[in-house]
């Protein structure tokens, strides 16, 4: 797992190790000298468990073309169940990693759509087409504001 996650967001190991009172060994990963960790994996999950306990771990990304590269290198790496989607508010690529978590990787947009909402992302469109197809959708939805003003209604 820590090999596809390095490869996959370009993460560093910053340390590992097996605490004194935990019996299984850690790996903390981070993409940023900024950050000791941003992910951290733990050893013991058994070989047959099918069910994840994690809901998702979610990654932003500063682009649409991050999207498109994450896609094809996730394929390469071996993730499955890849697919995109349009929240309005963001766009994003799922895919269930090695061990069958979902991740998930997404671009933020300027304006707010009350959630959950989501429709098939079509990545083939230029990123001009994708912006202006969500913004139109957005500004359909009773709830559109723009980013800033649904960021200020936490003040």
């Amino acid at each position: 797992m820590a090999n596809f996650y390095q490869e996959l967001f370009g993460l560093s190991v910053t340390d590992s190790g097996q605490p004194e009172h935990f019996k299984h060994d850690l790996i903390f990963l981070s993409a940023s000298k900024e950050q000791h960790h941003q992910l951290v994996l733990a050893s013991g999950r058994p070989t047959t468990a099918v069910f994840s306990n994690v809901m998702q771990i979610s990654f932003m990304v500063p682009n649409i073309q991050y999207l498109r590269d994450i896609w094809s290198l996730a394929e390469r790496l071996g993730a499955t169940n890849i697919r995109g989607i349009n929240h309005l508010n963001s766009l994003s690529v799922y895919f269930y990693d090695p061990e069958n978590n979902t991740v998930e990787v997404y671009l933020d947009m300027p304006f707010y759509v009350p959630q959950p909402y989501g429709e098939p992302l079509d990545l083939s469109l230029t990123d001009q087409e994708i912006m202006q197809y969500s913004e139109m959708k957005a500004k359909l939805n009773s709830g559109f504001q723009k980013i800033d003003q649904w960021q200020n209604s936490f003040e």
